[in-house]
């Protein structure tokens, strides 16, 4: 009898042994499952953060570029502007010589006319 009770309790003693091991193992595999979870993601999150600085740096490219044509633009348009100006400026001038030989021609003419009344 005292043998028998030894065993069966030998054997719930391996049963429970067994047991312990395989959650250990369960254990270990979960870890190890989790570990490389957590790999994969910091992995994809560098390659997300890499990504999102090369999109950044072309976005900058762009927009500098951008920048540089509308520069390009404002400059090319202050430019005409200054032209016409010029160009303005320079009828204006030659309008008022116009108008002063036409004002000097008339002189003359009266100046003629009273020779003529004089003579």
């Amino acid at each position: 009898m005292m043998m028998m009770i030894m065993m069966l309790m030998m054997m719930i003693m391996m049963m429970m042994v067994m047991m312990m091991m395989m959650m250990m193992m369960i254990m270990m595999m979960m870890m190890m499952m989790m570990m490389m979870m957590l790999m994969m993601m910091l992995t994809m999150l560098m390659l997300m953060m890499i990504m999102m600085m090369m999109m950044m740096m072309m976005m900058m490219m762009m927009m500098m570029m951008m920048m540089m044509m509308m520069m390009m633009m404002m400059m090319m348009m202050m430019m005409m502007m200054m032209m016409m100006m010029m160009m303005m400026m320079m009828m204006m001038m030659m309008m008022m010589m116009m108008i002063v030989v036409m004002m000097m021609m008339m002189m003359m003419i009266v100046v003629m006319m009273e020779k003529k009344r004089e003579a």
